[in-house]
């Protein structure tokens, strides 16, 4: 259910069924001759609604009971006035947006599947706020004259991502967040490479190892770089909704790269992350389908290109003047006018000189 109103709905058509039921087995007549009849025909739909009102009230109880949460309750979660959403929003805006489009990327693809959409997308609005500890080393969020990275080695730099996983956990432990969205937040990064500072490592390492070869540094100078120390912690998506949200977040980030988006390359831009979150084993402990994987990669061209769709370039209209302007350029037309009627009758012929010599 999208709406409480369904619920009270179901009711009447619960209500309704056992009314026609009661017909059919013969415990009541059609034909209602009197109140008692009657009473008793209407009976099962009252009941119906009140069960429905009282399934309502007793809702929260019976989702903490049962550990079940119900799309009402998603939509609930989904309210960004949450203080979480409100302090990413101040704190860091960049990764606030970024959850926002994750959110609807993660939805669309959800629903293209079946799987809950409501789920993820509050669960994508809340995956990234690990971020609120330390959000200007996050590219999003980042200077573009200030980079904090650059007085870090790319060890460092690395261990400052992945620990933003475990820094939204303890933050949505504090906070009382469902476990669905903790569970997303440990995630959707699986036990992916942190592929840049891993590639930058490997360039530092070669450069030290060239000053060694030349004799201006030591062995021991050289560091080891393995790609278990550049790899998040996982686990890796174990049901399909934390493997959606996964995908539409690096598809989102990588997205921001397109200098000129079109479909060609957004669909090759989708196909090559799906391609190699896969070849990573990323996928390979949730129950999505390469049918669904399909679905989900068209749905994600799809939401990009409405997205990131380019717009003509519209000619400047041109301004009207205001009454100010138009008295005063109607003052100055008036002062030059002036001027020069008045240079032009004060101009006096010169008289020609006479050589008397001659």
């Amino acid at each position: 259910m999208r709406r409480r109103s369904r619920l009270l709905t179901s009711g009447l058509y619960i209500g309704a069924a056992a009314s026609i039921f009661m017909v059919l087995f013969s415990q009541t007549s059609v034909a209602l001759n009197s109140d008692h009849q009657a009473l008793l025909f209407l009976s099962p739909l009252l009941s119906g609604i009140l069960t429905a009102m009282l399934a309502g009230a007793l809702l929260p109880a019976l989702e903490s009971l049962f550990q079940m949460t119900t799309t009402i309750s998603w939509l609930e979660l989904g309210d960004l006035n949450h203080p979480l959403m409100k302090r990413l929003s101040i704190e860091a805006p960049g990764t606030y947006h970024h959850s926002l489009v994750v959110a609807n990327l993660a939805e669309a693809a959800a629903e293209s599947i079946a799987a809950n959409a409501s789920m993820c997308r509050v669960c994508a609005y809340f995956h990234d706020i690990g971020k609120l500890t330390k959000p200007e080393y996050f590219i999003e969020n980042m200077d573009p004259d200030d980079n904090p990275h650059d007085d870090l080695t790319a060890r460092m730099s690395a261990l400052v991502l992945i620990a933003h996983v475990k820094d939204g956990v303890d933050i949505a432990i504090k906070h009382g967040l469902n476990s669905r969205i903790i569970d997303v937040i440990e995630q959707h990064h699986g036990n992916s490479l942190v592929y840049f500072f891993y590639r930058r490592a490997l360039d530092q390492k070669k450069e030290i190892l060239r000053l060694v070869e030349e004799d201006k540094a030591r062995e021991d100078d050289v560091p080891e770089v393995t790609e278990d120390g550049f790899r998040y912690p996982g686990p890796r998506p174990q049901f399909k909704e934390a493997a959606i949200i996964s995908l539409a977040d690096a598809v989102e980030s990588a997205s921001r790269t397109l200098a000129k988006p079109s479909l060609t390359r957004v669909e090759q831009l989708v196909e090559e992350i799906v391609r190699n979150r896969i070849l990573d084993h990323q996928l390979d402990e949730c129950d999505l389908t390469l049918a669904e994987l399909g679905d989900i990669k068209a749905s994600f061209v799809k939401t990009l290109m409405s997205m990131l769709h380019s717009r003509i370039h519209y000619p400047k209209a041109p301004r009207e003047e205001t009454p100010s302007e138009v008295a005063r350029k109607h003052a100055k037309e008036a002062r030059e006018s002036k001027d020069s009627e008045g240079s032009s009758g004060s101009t006096k012929p010169q008289p020609t000189k006479v050589n008397h010599a001659a």
